[in-house]
């Protein structure tokens, strides 16, 4: 007979995102220093890690002055990984008087000339420079130091016994009976959590979610046969991608969870990878295993004026 999941409703509490640095808070006060008059001094950006955005898309650069958002200009990264452009013309004053540097992600065409939500990298000035980071107040505020993950791999929406290896829920089985597998922090507005398998070499996403004990977004690869567990998850039974075949095998292949942006900009996983985890050649049905921190890949970069 079929392993079946009990659920129990076990409280799970999310760590809070790490304490925040002080920095001007991001307002609807804008200025946008590409049109605004007066002589221009150079800004140079430098990234490490940034994915490329779809044709929807565009990162934007802003500069704190006073309190108010001011645009330094708009970018995107080719699929090789090149900045372009890197170099932006700001107003002379503005950009001398600037605290800090912050870089978001906005829809093209973009018709609010405030920021968008999704703030991806910030940093403070300090002198001609500031160092860009995702755990910056006004970025995602955490470098997801304390996060972890445990997941199983099973097919809890099939009855068939022969197809356990063709799904996997981050979940954690310890204590008997599930409970979230995931400890991770809240994320602020803009941004969403994504669960992935990289089934030979193609990264599936398994749904997105903001609770790490309910259901994610997501259930298109699932049998209807079953519910599943209340928990991020999928079963890759059926609609497989271009490429694939369902019912599969994860043996060998990765467990992921990115954060994405909300709404996202592409169909694989965003550049911010807080846990990584190689599913073992040899794994077995219904058993646990840990996804490590990913911290080392998490994108950076440098603002000098």
């Amino acid at each position: 007979m079929k392993k079946l999941f009990v659920l129990l409703a076990l409280p799970i509490i999310l760590l809070s995102c790490e304490k925040e640095t002080t920095e001007p808070e991001f307002g609807m006060e804008t200025t946008d220093s590409m049109e605004s008059k007066g002589s221009k001094s150079k800004l140079y950006l430098d990234f490490e890690g940034l994915s490329p955005l779809g044709p929807d898309f565009r990162y934007e650069g802003w500069i704190i002055v006073n309190g108010a958002a001011v645009s330094t200009g708009k970018f995107n990264i080719t699929p090789s990984g090149v900045m372009a452009p890197n170099v932006f013309n700001v107003n002379a004053d503005d950009l001398a008087n600037a605290g800090t540097f912050v870089l978001t992600i906005e829809p093209q065409p973009d018709h609010d000339p405030a920021p968008a939500s999704t703030h991806v990298l910030a940093g403070d000035f300090d002198g001609s420079s500031a160092s860009l980071t995702i755990g910056h107040g006004a970025a995602l505020g955490t470098e997801f130091s304390t996060s972890a993950g445990t997941y199983i791999l099973a097919t809890p929406t099939t009855s068939s016994m022969s197809d356990e290896l063709s799904g996997i829920w981050f979940l954690d089985l310890a204590s008997g009976s599930p409970a979230a597998g995931l400890d991770l922090p809240s994320l602020p507005d803009g941004w969403i959590y994504d669960g992935w398998a990289v089934i030979n070499g193609m990264p599936v996403t398994s749904g997105k979610f903001m609770d790490v004990d309910d259901f994610d977004l997501l259930d298109i690869f699932s049998s209807t046969e079953n519910p599943g567990p209340p928990f991020p998850g999928e079963d890759y039974i059926m609609n497989a991608p271009n490429g694939l075949s369902f019912p599969t095998n994860l043996q060998g292949g990765v467990a992921v969870i990115s954060v994405e942006p909300y709404p996202d900009n592409g169909s694989e996983p965003f550049a911010i990878k807080p846990l990584v985890g190689g599913i073992p050649a040899d794994a077995a049905d219904h058993y646990n295993y840990t996804m490590g921190l990913n911290s080392a890949s998490f994108p950076t970069g440098t603002a000098m004026r």
